[in-house]
């Protein structure tokens, strides 16, 4: 743990019966002991919790529970400028009737009321449920998992890019059924785009978020919605953001359009930005941000079965290149010096049957150029070539590498080769690019077979790639991994039915990945 996040998580205010409220500042447990001290306050308005609750980053002995009190959601959240007591309980049983642990958390102003309770002393593998009390208001019930100390196999939902104002988030509804231990969203949770009249939901306010009064509003109104709601109560989220939580193809503290917001300009709206990220999101306090500047990287080990190693691409890449040549600068990174380091070493000590890489963006070559000669799209890995070649090559020597993305709201799942320049170059893994929950709302199949079919001679590694809405799911085992590509019928009505559109499998010591 990177030493600014080791200070922050011993300044987290304490919690009672030795668990840890571990998202609040040291300035939070201060507001707590000046509030104690105040005259009778004025009562709390009531609908505290209607942005639900969420638990995250399951270990096996502990996990994050998140809550945020917004009676006023869409609007800063409606809470009096003072801290709030908020008490918490985690329960073998959906009634609560055998209580394992509970405490108090402080709600500040400065976080946006925001709850992060980081509870330790669980046992390894098992459900919990838990819920949230301010006075005589009681938040929805939610429910957990502990991460499994020696598991045979891991169910893993993945999730990405899902636009408000594109459709409803159907696909939850399905993932909730499907009851994964898991759930690993890959970025793009808000879309920071501007209200658009002919959308089929409307984003609040009247422009793109820039401070983080705006950026509260947009997150406060993504978790209104009610299929998100209740998978976020279901099972523990692991989570990264990609550009559109802050702007889209950003790179580093460079915006997409730098003539149009200046860099001073720009830092504050990456501060805003990460802290409303924080504040909405079941992370632990190592994720506290320190102005422009989150820490989101991190790993998780599922016994020897999976380490999964949790990607950020766009906190420290290069600026994005604009030709082909440029691509091929070897100087140009995607992680930077300190998370490229972090990475290769956990690849190179991993004793896991399998080593999974959340990537935000597509790491598989996409050569949009028909025939003769190469064309990429250079916010994605293939305009970093030389990085993601080096780290294809150290593949070669990791059990077992799959890579989970998002970003380019299709399916797009591929092998990973060596050196895509060559098209002997041997398979060293296997990715998969999860579809959006509703980006780019429902497509033309026509239409996209028209876009990409002649695209599929020039990209022989693509096993299958498809345009429907929807999520990944994954039941990985000691022998292989069965993968399920599950779609809905629109995300234009509230509800709609999914099926199974692909079902496809990686077989553990052997790359690649066959479609079944």
């Amino acid at each position: 743990m990177p030493e600014l996040a080791r200070r922050r998580l011993l300044m987290a205010g304490a919690a009672t019966a030795g668990a840890v409220a571990s998202g609040q500042l040291l300035t939070a447990t201060a507001a707590h002991a000046t509030a104690a001290s105040r005259p009778l306050e004025a009562p709390l308005p009531d609908g505290l919790f209607t942005l639900g609750v969420a638990s995250g980053d399951p270990l096996r002995t502990s996990v994050v529970l998140w809550t945020r009190l917004a009676p006023d959601p869409l609007h800063g959240g409606g809470m009096p400028d003072r801290s709030v007591q908020v008490r918490w309980q985690v329960a073998l049983d959906e009634r609560f009737r055998t209580v394992v642990r509970q405490g108090t958390a402080v709600a500040s102003p400065s976080l946006g009321h925001s709850v992060h309770v980081d509870v330790p002393g669980l046992s390894a593998g098992r459900e919990y449920w838990y819920r949230f009390r301010v006075g005589s208001q009681l938040s929805p019930v939610g429910r957990t998992r502990t991460a499994e100390a020696n598991p045979s196999k891991l169910r893993v939902a993945l999730a990405s890019c899902q636009n408000w104002q594109n459709g409803y988030f159907t696909p939850y509804a399905d993932m909730r059924q499907q009851d994964p231990d898991v759930v690993l969203f890959v970025g793009d949770y808000i879309y920071e785009s501007a209200p658009a009249a002919s959308s089929v939901r409307r984003h609040e306010g009247t422009g793109e978020p820039v401070d983080l009064v705006g950026y509260r509003n947009r997150y406060a109104q993504y978790k209104t919605d009610p299929d998100l709601l209740a998978m976020h109560a279901a099972a523990p989220w692991i989570v990264t953001f990609d550009d559109h939580e802050v702007d889209n193809d950003f790179a580093g503290e460079v915006p997409q359009d730098p003539g149009k917001q200046p860099h001073d300009a720009f830092v504050a709206r990456l501060t805003a930005a990460y802290q409303a990220f924080y504040e909405h999101m079941p992370v632990r306090a190592s994720a506290v941000p320190n102005g422009p500047h989150i820490q989101m990287y991190r790993r998780f080990d599922f016994g020897r079965l999976v380490r999964l190693n949790v990607l950020d691409t766009r906190q420290f890449r290069s600026d994005q290149a604009a030709t082909k040549e440029a691509a091929l600068d070897p100087s140009l990174t995607m992680l930077g010096a300190n998370q490229k380091r972090w990475l290769r070493s956990g690849l190179s000590t991993s004793g896991a049957r399998w080593n999974v890489l959340a990537s935000q963006i597509m790491m598989a070559e996409t050569d949009i150029l028909a025939g003769p000669g190469k064309e990429w799209y250079y916010d994605a890995w293939d305009g970093y070539q030389v990085e993601r070649n080096d780290l294809l090559a150290r593949f070669r020597n990791v059990s077992n590498p799959v890579v989970l993305s998002g970003d380019r709201h299709l399916t797009m799942i591929s092998d990973l080769k060596r050196d895509y320049a060559d098209p002997k170059s041997a398979v060293v893994g296997a990715e998969f690019v999860g579809t959006s929950i509703s980006s780019n709302g429902d497509q033309s199949v026509a239409a996209f077979d028209a876009q990409w079919d002649p695209l599929r001679a020039d990209n022989p590694h693509w096993k299958f790639i498809d345009c429907h809405r929807g999520y990944h799911l994954f039941d990985i085992g000691t022998r292989g991994i069965d993968a399920q590509v599950r779609t809905v019928g629109t995300v234009l009505r509230p509800q709609s039915p999914s099926v199974a559109l692909a079902r496809l499998r990686v077989e553990a010591g052997r790359p690649g990945v066959t479609k079944v």
